[in-house]
């Protein structure tokens, strides 16, 4: 089930004076890296902070986001899914009709052309669903980088058809075997990686934690999503959606969304985590139901841990949302009560993962089918005058095999 959520915070936010010079986002963010990465950290964070203001830079990313991901991506009324709830209209931000699959292109894009910038030759990435391996492989074929991307070997098992993709492109996938053989493992490596070969290589994170540039950075790049979605829900409906929901594994999709309505105090924010098999230790990856404040992997957040600080075994059915962390400005806007979260179980996605595709002809990521759960829940429980906006984040294209398997089918 879902977390019940509560009203919305009315209280006054201004989104573009976070984070602060040090990356912090309130208590969260921040730097807590080796020594050996602070040159380089500095080095991107000067970096981004000119392209932000440069117009060439920011045109350039504008032609290649149209050109080559696809955008502007439709927003979509669900209309057989509307009537299958009887109550509020359903709208799906449709990310994942982008080039590659999913939102991730948005993101690699941008500090693809930061790294040509800073002139690297090589670039690294993690990936736990592979949606971002398979975004970063792509820019990397185009602009011509040396390309490596680490994997936990359990995600690679359910995710082979990612595997191939990126391969495909030109990347080395190199898979990871030590602790759960998931994401968090995946950047262990990656940053392993990245200390050793920081002269020459740019490490493109995928989601909205880490250390300080790359929340900021991430979300920035994924502006354009509620951007686009503002925009597209006035011209279909005259005003702001009620509500819109996202789902949240680091955070990027989500923040990426909700970044322009954060001062529309009329539009509820919910941000929904993987409930995995239920709250109990290790079953899950529902970091604002079990989780505690600490460090993990380059900034202080709400993590999975016990009480002597070690990282929590954790489970999804899918892996994008499988990390034990969640991005620093995620927690900052909980605790603040502007964005709600909730929690959807594998049982719950497996059955909206169907009932979308069989309704709608739209076969979602499992990823963002935790999102379309508690849409549909809310949907059931609101008039018909009200508008919920899902943020469809990706496609489940790479997910048909694995769930084929749950479901006992053969292929």
């Amino acid at each position: 089930m879902s977390a019940p959520v509560s009203a919305n915070s009315t209280a006054k936010l201004d989104r573009c004076s976070l984070p602060d010079a040090g990356g912090h986002f309130g208590p969260y963010g921040g730097v807590f890296v080796p020594e050996t990465l602070m040159t380089a950290l500095d080095e991107l964070g000067a970096a981004y902070a000119t392209a932000k203001a440069d117009p060439a830079f920011q045109a350039e990313l504008r032609f290649h986001l149209k050109e080559f991901a696809g955008r502007p991506t439709e927003l979509y009324l669900a209309e057989r899914l509307t009537a299958h709830c009887g109550g509020a209209k359903i709208y799906l931000k449709r990310e994942d009709l982008l080039h590659t699959g999913a939102h991730k292109i948005n993101n690699a894009l941008g500090q693809a052309l930061l790294a040509r910038r800073m002139e690297k030759k090589r670039v690294i990435a993690e990936t736990g669903a592979g949606q971002h391996g398979v975004a970063t492989a792509a820019v990397c074929a185009k602009f011509g980088f040396e390309c490596v991307i680490y994997m936990g070997a359990v995600d690679m098992e359910r995710q082979a058809l990612n595997v191939f993709r990126m391969r495909l492109m030109g990347a080395e996938v190199r898979g990871v075997e030590a602790g759960q053989q998931t994401l968090k493992e995946a950047i262990n490596e990656a940053m392993r990686d990245w200390v050793t070969n920081v002269r020459g290589t740019h490490y493109i994170l995928g989601s909205a934690l880490g250390a300080h540039p790359y929340p900021m950075m991430v979300r920035d790049f994924h502006r354009v999503i509620g951007m686009e979605a503002k925009v597209q829900i006035l011209a279909r409906e005259g005003r702001l959606p009620d509500e819109i929901v996202a789902c949240v594994g680091g955070g990027s999709n989500a923040m990426g969304i909700f970044f322009e309505f954060l001062e529309e105090p009329g539009v509820q924010l919910i941000g929904v985590e993987a409930g995995g098999r239920g709250l109990a230790r290790g079953d899950h990856a529902a970091r604002f139901e079990g989780g505690k404040l600490g460090v993990l992997q380059g900034c202080k957040t709400y993590i999975l841990q016990n009480p002597d600080g070690q990282i929590e075994l954790t489970h999804s059915v899918s892996a994008g949302l499988d990390y034990a962390a969640i991005g620093p400005e995620h927690a900052l806007y909980r605790d603040r009560g502007r964005i709600q979260y909730a929690y959807a179980c594998d049982d719950e996605v497996l059955e909206a993962f169907q009932l979308c595709s069989r309704l709608e002809g739209i076969i979602p990521a499992l990823e963002s089918t935790h999102a379309l759960v508690h849409g549909l829940k809310r949907a059931r429980t609101l008039p018909k005058d009200k508008v919920i906006v899902v943020n469809l984040s990706g496609r489940g294209d790479k997910d048909v095999n694995q769930v084929a398997k749950i479901l006992g089918v053969k292929l």
